[in-house]
């Protein structure tokens, strides 16, 4: 019986400290973050910009990923464009943190669901085709990633010394992003997790899960491997 109290207690407890954290991140949101990316988490109305805020409602950033990119901003972990300002001089550790899950929690709750059961649809990659993952990836990276990305991926590729296009191909050597998102950004394309443009395409129309999954895997175990 008292197990079940103290429970219960624990329950209520942590129940009201979330809505506490809730309610600051609203109005956390609603005073710095509003004006640029809207009471609906997609773009707020009559504002230009040189690049559009993401759709929150389409985000594949887990929350502890969101945080850093409000805590430092999105340049700092791989974005070209540096609209996404830090915010650590602005707002304390609980204002970030708070901020965050209301974000999270309001506009994308079923994220990691989403992203879990998408994953969980593609092939599994059989043992003996993993042998073949690092020399499979490297070239298709070569022939299709480092136009944009560049031969390290450090986001400086040609395609952004194109003065007829502005483009703005993320740096894969400091993403946030795992293996598991970076497959599935890559397989349904930026358009697809909420961003405006759509430079970066889905590439599952071209290429089996394999393949990408081998791209990824060159990412990951040469160009991040490696800095």
């Amino acid at each position: 019986m008292l197990k079940a109290i103290l429970l219960f207690v624990l329950l209520v407890f942590s129940s009201n400290a979330q809505d506490q954290q809730y309610t600051l991140g609203e109005k956390i949101y609603n005073k710095a973050c509003v004006s640029c990316h809207g009471l609906d988490g997609k773009k707020a109305k009559g504002v230009s910009f040189i690049v559009n805020p993401r759709d929150l409602k389409k985000t594949i950033l887990r929350e502890d990923q969101a945080y850093l990119v409000v805590k430092d901003g999105a340049h700092k972990h791989g974005s070209a464009a540096d609209i996404m300002p830090a915010f650590k001089t602005v707002l304390n550790e609980e204002e970030l943190r708070a901020v965050t899950h209301y974000m999270y929690k309001k506009f994308d709750p079923q994220a990691d669901e989403r992203i879990s059961e998408l994953y969980a649809q593609s092939d599994e990659i059989p043992a003996a085709k993993k042998a073949k993952m690092a020399k499979r990836g490297a070239k298709i990276y070569k022939r299709n990633c480092s136009w944009c990305h560049g031969k390290s991926g450090d986001g400086d590729g040609e395609a952004t010394r194109n003065p007829e296009k502005s483009i703005y191909p993320y740096n894969l050597v400091t993403s946030l992003l795992d293996e598991k998102q970076m497959f599935l950004y890559t397989k349904y394309g930026g358009h697809f997790w909420g961003t405006d443009k759509k430079d970066m395409p889905s590439w599952a129309k071209k290429y089996d899960d394999y393949t990408i999954k081998s791209v990824i895997y060159h990412i990951e175990k040469e160009l991040k491997g490696k800095k």
